[in-house]
Parts: structure tokens; sequence; C-alpha cells
């Protein structure tokens, strides 16, 4: 028999969204699939607008608000699957993407393979999406996987895995501490479970753009979220320091930690002093962050928290901009669809 695959769906304020992405789990044309949507205690109308797609395949689960990764967890348990999918609520993936993953594997493969695809970014349109390669999108090993992620600053989109439940179960219940890059630390154990990963170019998972202050990975000023990051950085040096102990392992983790340091100097002087002694452990320093020339010339003038700030808040604004254009061009067409659809079924009418 087909194994079976769990489409998990934590969803949390996303009555905008939530019916895209659980159309999208129905149009997977792998046919043996289970779809659970975990409403974390939304104050909108998610869980109303779920509750409309309930069937025997589709479970909607409304609980008190938790966090993203109770939700997964809580999901998770509910779940009898023998591939785990996890799919954010505002997120797709194309009609075939689980068929293709589970396609790359044969019945002898050892499920110890980390199945993963690529990502790309849309706003409202998914013929929009950009899809960018980058070194993680090949078959690893654990060790060479975290190595690239943590020196090239990557990170591979949560839908893009396909998870067998053996490394599920190997991996643990995602952290509930973290309220920021709760993803990247869980996919670093399942990683650490695994025999390493197997990329599949067919497998498309589509990271929808939302406003920047509504997103979980979104740090801004968040002195919680900036304690969770610490955390899971922490986590992610201890994870590749136990796979292998070199040098060039060394220099990857402090380029990672190079990479974050600007997400706390100079506003968190505690945790600046931890990330410096996490790089002495490592034989190294951390530099003074750089800004971009545009806005390192604020410094002397208004100072480094105004300076990193309008370096923040600028492409954010860009961004704003470009989603505002293609949520108008998304509407036209979507009207121009509905009028021809409408046209001709008044016109099959008139000619009954």
């Amino acid at each position: 028999m087909k194994p079976l695959v769990s489409i998990l769906i934590p969803a949390y304020n996303v009555e905008k969204w939530i019916a895209d992405t659980i159309l999208s789990a129905l149009s997977q044309t792998w046919k043996r699939k289970e779809i659970i949507v975990l409403d974390d205690g939304s104050r909108d109308q998610t869980g109303a607008v779920a509750r409309h797609f309930a069937s025997q395949q589709v479970v909607v689960v409304s609980t008190e608000n938790q966090g993203a990764a109770a939700a997964r967890n809580h999901a998770l348990q509910l779940s009898q699957g023998d591939y785990i999918q996890w799919l954010d609520a505002d997120d797709l993936l194309a009609p075939d993407k689980i068929e293709r993953q589970l396609a790359a594997i044969s019945e002898a493969d050892d499920r110890q393979i980390l199945l993963s695809g690529p990502w790309g970014y849309f706003n409202y349109r998914t013929r929009n999406a950009r899809f960018m390669p980058d070194s993680l999108w090949n078959d690893l090993s654990p060790v060479e996987w975290l190595v690239r992620k943590m020196s090239e600053n990557l990170h591979m989109q949560t839908a893009t895995w396909l998870t067998s439940r053996e490394l599920t179960e190997a991996a643990g219940p995602w952290d509930k501490r973290l309220q920021s890059d709760d993803d990247g630390e869980y996919f670093c154990r399942v990683l650490l479970a695994s025999k390493g990963t197997r990329f599949v170019p067919e497998a498309r998972a589509f990271y929808r753009r939302t406003p920047s202050l509504s997103r979980v990975s979104y740090i801004g000023n968040s002195d919680d979220k900036k304690d969770s990051m610490l955390v899971s950085m922490r986590l992610h040096v201890q994870y590749l320091r136990s796979l292998e102990e070199s040098e060039r392992v060394r220099r990857a983790c402090l380029t990672y930690l190079q990479n974050w340091y600007e997400f706390f100097y100079p506003e968190r002087p505690d945790l600046v002093a931890e990330l410096q002694g996490l790089a002495a452990q490592l034989h190294g320093h951390l530099e003074e962050p750089r800004l971009r020339w545009k806005f390192a010339w604020m410094i002397p003038i208004f100072g480094w928290k105004i300076a990193k700030r309008a370096q923040r808040v600028f492409p954010q604004m860009k961004s704003a901009l470009v989603m505002y254009l293609d949520k108008v061009m998304y509407l036209l067409e979507t009207r121009e669809a509905w009028t021809r659809h409408a046209a001709k079924s008044i016109s099959v009418t008139q000619k009954d």
C-alpha cells in the first residue's frame, strides 16, 4: 500500500489565505493524504473559513492560542501519516509536489533520507514566484548541509521538506520556547537524525510574502524574539559541532554568528556579550556590524539605532509597494476571470 501523507497546517489569523492553502493541499496529486488544520486560537474568521472544507479528508481543530510550535506539535499528535508535510497557512504547494518527492525514492530506500525541493517567494500570483537556487538545492550530508546554511546565511522554507514518520519521531517535538527561528532549529534536529537530504528539483513550494509584522520570523525590536533567536543560534552551533569538530566548522559557526550579530547590536549588550563569549569558544571574535553604504553615513549623525532601523524599514516599504501592485493586478485578473465565466454561463443558458 502506498504511504499515507499527513499535511499539517497550523493557522493563526489567516482568514485571507487559509482557503487557498487548504485547496493547495487538497489539489495534491498524491491521493493517500490526510489534511489537519490546527486553528491556534485565531481572533478572526480563520476557523470558520477552514471548517467550510471539513470532510473525511480534512480535519479542523480549534484550540486556545499557544503559539506556532505548540500548534504544530498538537497537529502532529493527531496525524497518522507515514510522511509529514508541514505547510504554513499562507503558503502553497505545487499540485505534484508530494508525488514527485515520493517518486524520487523507492521502497528500497531508507526512510532516513530527508526530502527537499525548491521554493520561491510570491505575493499574490504564483506565476510570478521567484525561485533563486542556492547551494542547499542539492543532495547533501547533514554536516555539509549545515555548514553551507550557516556559512552562506541560507535557509530552506518549511514547506519544502517531506519528512518520514521515523525521522519526525527521532527529531522530537518543536521547541515551544522559540518565538523566532523555530523551524530552523527543528529541521536541524531532523537533519541530525537523517542520513542526508535528497533534493527533488520539480517539487516546488511557494512562500507568500506577507507584511513583516505578521510573520513569526520577523524579529524587529522584540526582546522576547531576540532572546529566542539567541537560543536557536546556540543550538545551531551545538548541533553542527556535534557532527564535526574542525576548523571549517568553527569558521562556519563564526560567520553565522557574525551575520546575525546586527540584530542584537547595540540594543542588547547582554546578548552581545553572550555572543562574544560563544565566538571566543570558537577561537574567534565578532566585529562591529557594518550597515550598507546607503545607511552607514547616518551612524555618526543619528546613531546606530536609527541607522539600523532605516536600513530595515526602507526595504520593507519597497516590498509593501510591490506587494500592493501585485494585489491590484491579482484582483483585476480575478475580476476578469469571473466576468468571463459569468458571460459564458449566460451564453450557455440562452442557448438552452
